[in-house]
């Protein structure tokens, strides 16, 4: 047994209590052994903590991790206009190479920020999936199915494709990747594929992630064609089981809450998109006093414009507060709750808490900061002053990704490179 001991930091324990102590990792399993006082001893290896704070790793509950290509390519525009004219024409033209370029990129900003887990919804998975066993990180990726537009041949090849890459990529990378089938959203992707295919992908035992209620214009059409609720007529077609997780659900009104509530579907928050495309402010509050799991995700960072999940629980706690009309709403505990846990558990995930037997996923923070001065609670400084750059080490499945800033499982020069002329290439390509 080759064993890691994280030393001499403060522990963010599963109560959200912060204690003293080492981290003991089994690096064959992959599971926390132990923690408590001087365990530094026993390893084989160390991770230094003084000064630092030990947090589970960041779960980035929703992304799309290849759009790093297109960060800054397309800004200040609502989210129909934005996808139209900029953002699916620039995709249209991704190659394979492009998006094992950007993927890496992403993989490389979410490792220095302490994301050790994260659920990908794209195309090409197969080069995304390729870029995360590299990487080491943990993912639930997925095809994103779009069948508007498309003629029915073309449109139940990319439904099938959807369920192809589920059924064949679960398990990779010694068991860190796990799918999910995904539809892109209720409103781009027909009834009769979803008929058809959600009842395959049970039988294939994976999750089912998709688009719901982002904006006011996706609601409007499933209530005006079926004359219910889009999450209504999600459980009508069986997409809405206690495995399954949503992204955004900004538009729900109370019957839909408790929907979520009584089946135990998850639903994922992306504050910093939803504010920047004027989608919306999600009832976040409403949605957790109602029992739903909620998480946090970053959406593509063509629409954030990072991947900082760190950044992301700041503003979910303050765009939280303005959503209520009350300053006591999504507090910090919620928020860090909300990147670890909460995105663990709704996208399906063992990791998220530090306690003996979970997955080594884990974050260190240097504290030794300016704007981390003076600790008087490190919860609040988890929520509101931390940042990316304050991430010293990251762990996941007992393996270091990032030791002192220094990512050892990509090449970062290397991968920057690559996606800048792939991403030169792409807008080259779009705008000619």
């Amino acid at each position: 047994m080759t064993t890691l001991a994280i030393a001499d930091g403060r522990v963010l324990r599963p109560d959200l209590t912060v204690t003293a102590a080492d981290v003991l990792i089994d690096q064959d399993s992959g599971e926390i052994r132990e923690i408590g006082p001087d365990l530094a001893s026993e390893a084989d290896d160390t991770l230094d903590a003084a000064n630092s704070l030990v947090t589970p790793g960041f779960v980035n509950g929703h992304c799309h991790v290849a759009m790093t290509l297109l960060r800054g390519y397309a800004d200040d525009k609502p989210l129909e206009t934005w996808l139209r004219e900029d953002i699916w024409p620039a995709e249209g033209e991704l190659t394979a190479a492009d998006i094992r370029a950007g993927a890496e990129l992403g993989l490389l900003e979410l490792i220095k920020s302490g994301v050790t887990a994260f659920a990908d919804m794209y195309f090409q998975v197969p080069e995304v999936a390729a870029a995360v066993e590299t990487a080491g990180l943990r993912a639930r990726l997925g095809h994103g199915i779009v069948t508007i537009g498309k003629d029915g041949e073309t449109a139940r090849e990319d439904a099938a494709t959807g369920l192809e890459i589920a059924r064949e990529y679960d398990g990779a990378a010694d068991g860190r990747i796990s799918t999910a089938f995904m539809p892109h959203s209720l409103t781009t992707v027909g009834s009769e594929y979803l008929t058809e295919f959600v009842p395959k992908a049970r039988e294939a035992g994976v999750p089912i992630h998709y688009h719901a209620n982002e904006t006011a214009d996706e609601v409007a059409p499933i209530v005006d064609e079926h004359g219910v609720r889009p999450l209504e007529y999600a459980a009508d077609r069986g997409l809405l089981e206690p495995e399954d997780f949503v992204a955004h659900g900004v538009h729900v009104d109370e019957t839909e809450i408790e929907l979520l509530a009584e089946v135990g579907t998850g639903v994922i928050h992306c504050p910093a998109s939803n504010m920047k495309l004027a989608s919306g402010m999600a009832p976040v509050e409403r949605l957790r006093e109602a029992g739903v799991t909620v998480g946090l995700g970053t959406d593509g960072a063509a629409s954030n414009n990072d991947l900082s999940m760190l950044d992301e629980a700041r503003d979910a706690a303050m765009l939280g507060k303005l959503a209520a009309d009350d300053a006591s709403a999504v507090p910090a505990e919620a928020v860090v709750e909300m990147m670890t846990r909460g995105s663990a558990d709704a996208v399906g995930f063992e990791s998220g808490r530090l306690e003996v037997g979970a997955p080594a996923d884990l974050a260190v923070i240097d504290l030794e900061q300016p704007h981390l001065t003076p600790p008087h609670d490190l919860v609040s400084h988890l929520a509101y002053a931390a940042a990316a750059a304050d991430v010293r080490h990251t762990v996941c499945d007992g393996r270091v990704l990032m030791r002192d800033r220094e990512v050892l499982t990509l090449e970062a020069a290397a991968v920057r490179e690559r996606a800048l002329e792939a991403a030169e290439a792409v807008v080259e390509r779009a705008d000619a």
